[in-house]
């Protein structure tokens, strides 16, 4: 077998065997197939596609190309939960702790920001002393005794993905839907979840900006999950405009906070947290409609169970639980300038991406990997699409330490625009993708 003979094939359209893609993959993992025909044969992949054999046969030799989580020793269905990525997006701060508050184990591995979207490891370490470096045995420990742990990715996890991601990001091949749910599913799968909630953001500050190509990725990902036996959902959900209200890391966790306490938190957020959650209660066997999973949500908001678990999970992992109580003891910036309505109107949009990039700018994010970020700083909106402002009505906040805020108070101002006409917000939930619909 050869990789020249690979390229080729994938280039005239043809579909490679599993036992071609596993060659592929090991080789690449071992160097012993160079970056310049991997990088050929992305280009032919990106351009021919590839068939859903070859997707599930790219997902299973990513995901055992290198270490897989065992989590067998952790009672009950472990559901596990992705989202593509948004801007404002902590709802995983808000569905561990509500999720297990409803008696579903979460053992999540998550990721760092990169770009104009936050990462949940970055929000989860602006938790004073929070740690997210647990091994294996302490993972199974803590989800045995609190009922959840999310903890950063482990270096010998889906060795293969990293590189062939780090390839597609210098070859133009990133958005390639094949590319993305395999890439995606492969480190669900190694994971070692039962289940698995997708949650697929389509609009202007997501990845997939185009809502059918959104669909056709969650449609892609759910068929790889049940061809690797695991029970996926994939959800659509809107990202015209930052989810909730705070953009930036302490900022989204304090936010979380409120969520979970029922401090007037923002509807989009409170909804879409709601949506999703019960989502992986059903997943996980704990109810059999989703109006019964919804129920037991509302039960776990309401009695304040999810928020001790917030607090239990805090203190597990070496957080200070008292910013649960006490969200002031989260980092703060030093300085604040608000943005304001030069005219009256309704919010017509609020560019998410342009919010998202605000908040890079202010060093909420970064735009290489292993770049350090400032917990503190980010944006605050005040005003949301659809509602009434007058002249001066503060519309978002910049929270910063000096570094970038003309910049980032530019781009807020810009990403508001307003409109004499009212107009509803977008549909939050675009779509529901489960293994019936296929």
């Amino acid at each position: 077998m050869r990789m020249y003979d690979l390229i080729l094939k994938k280039r005239d359209g043809g579909e490679l065997s599993a036992a071609e893609i596993d060659f592929l993959i090991r080789g690449y993992v071992a160097g012993a197939i160079p970056d310049y025909q991997v990088a050929a044969w992305l280009m032919a992949v990106y351009f021919r596609g590839m068939s859903f054999r070859e997707m599930a046969a790219l997902t299973s030799a990513m995901a055992e190309s290198g270490e897989a989580c065992d989590l067998s020793a952790i009672p009950g269905i472990k559901v596990d939960k992705h989202s593509t990525g948004g801007v404002g997006d902590k709802t995983t701060l808000v569905l561990a702790p509500l999720v297990a508050a409803c008696g579903v184990p979460v053992a999540k591995m998550s990721g760092r920001g990169l770009g104009h979207t936050g990462g949940t490891i970055d929000k989860l370490e602006s938790i004073p002393g929070f740690r997210t470096d647990l091994n294996l045995e302490e993972i199974v420990s803590q989800v045995r005794e609190v009922g959840l742990a999310v903890v950063a990715q482990t270096g010998n996890l889906t060795p293969a993905d990293r590189l062939l991601y780090a390839l597609r990001d210098v070859t133009a091949t990133v958005d390639s839907i094949p590319l993305i749910a395999s890439s995606v599913m492969s480190k669900k799968i190694a994971s070692g979840a039962d289940a698995i909630l997708l949650d697929v953001k389509t609009g202007r500050g997501a990845f997939m900006q185009n809502e059918e190509d959104a669909r056709s990725l969650a449609r892609a990902m759910v068929q790889i999950g049940r061809r690797h036996g695991r029970r996926t959902v994939a959800v659509v959900t809107g990202m015209d405009e930052p989810l909730g209200r705070a953009v930036g890391n302490a900022l989204e966790v304090r936010e979380a906070i409120a969520v979970l306490a029922g401090e007037d938190p923002p509807l989009d957020l409170h909804d879409l947290c709601r949506r999703l959650a019960g989502h992986m209660v059903l997943l996980g066997g704990r109810a059999d409609s989703l109006d019964a999973a919804w129920e037991q949500v509302d039960a776990a908001l309401a009695s304040g169970a999810a928020l001790e678990i917030l607090r239990a999970w805090v203190r597990a992992q070496g957080g200070n639980p008292a910013v649960v109580d006490n969200p002031d003891l989260l980092p703060t910036a030093s300085f604040r300038q608000e943005v304001t309505a030069a005219a009256a109107g309704f919010v017509h949009a609020i560019d998410a991406r342009a919010i998202g990039r605000a908040a890079l700018i202010l060093g909420a994010g970064r735009t290489v990997k292993g770049e350090a970020i400032d917990p503190a700083v980010g944006v605050v909106l005040y005003r949301k699409v659809g509602e009434w402002v007058e002249p001066g009505t503060v519309l978002a906040t910049i929270h910063h330490n000096g570094k970038g805020a003309a910049q980032a108070l530019a781009l807020v101002r810009e990403a508001y625009v307003l409109a004499p006409a009212p107009v509803a917000p977008g549909a939050l939930v675009r779509a529901v993708v489960t293994e019936e619909d296929l």
